[in-house]
């Protein structure tokens, strides 16, 4: 004869087993019936007990292979033609100039003349609306490529003196004894004629690029 104690234990583990297993279903499906695969994870510790940062950082915005955060000039391409004048700035490097716009556009110049056009006359000759981020143009003394943001420029008035592309241009100088020097040694200049690049207005450039400036 069986023992009703012994089988309503054995009724009592089965009930208790089910209850478990469907513990457990739910605890894999989310509690919702839904089954997923992801396992939380645990947000990793040091060895002092605190957490670590675990958020994503946010992309870096590029242009092409460089950041903006890359504020300086490059290499000319060949291909290149000056927005002014339109003439090949990689053909004279002893006198080429170089902007950079915030939205990462370049512009390339034959000249110092031709750039500080562009500078004062974005309007007429950018491809964007986008402010300048820098630009760089051709040290006269050293023929090194230099802040034009920061240089002195002796206006030079006579297309004879210098035999530079275009003709005239004003002499930029990343120093500013350098610049004195240039404009002691002619008589028709002196340093009131020596310039930082905002000074580069509608006036100035037509001294410089009046041909290519629309009336």
């Amino acid at each position: 004869m069986t023992d009703p104690t012994t089988t309503l234990d054995r009724r009592r583990l089965l009930a208790l087993a089910g209850a478990g297993l469907a513990s457990g279903l739910a605890g894999c499906s989310g509690g919702d019936g839904t089954t997923t695969t992801e396992r939380e994870t645990t947000a990793p510790t040091t060895t002092d007990g605190t957490v670590t940062d675990t958020a994503t950082p946010e992309p870096t915005t590029t242009t092409g292979d460089r950041t903006p955060a890359a504020i300086e000039p490059v290499s000319v391409p060949a291909d290149a033609r000056c927005p002014v004048c339109n003439m090949v700035p990689a053909d004279y490097p002893d006198w080429n100039a170089q902007a950079l716009h915030e939205d990462g556009e370049r512009a390339f110049f034959d000249t110092s003349g031709c750039a500080v056009t562009y500078y004062a006359l974005p309007g007429e000759f950018a491809a964007t609306d986008a402010d300048l981020a820098g630009l760089w143009v051709t040290d006269f003394e050293t023929r090194e490529t230099v802040d034009g943001t920061t240089a002195y420029y002796a206006l030079e008035t006579d297309s004879e003196r210098v035999e530079d592309p275009m003709r005239r241009n004003p002499a930029p100088f990343a120093d500013r004894a350098d610049a004195e020097a240039y404009v002691d040694a002619v008589d028709y200049l002196t340093t009131e004629d020596i310039v930082r690049l905002e000074a580069f207005d509608r006036e100035l450039a037509m001294q410089y690029r009046a041909n290519f400036i629309e009336e």
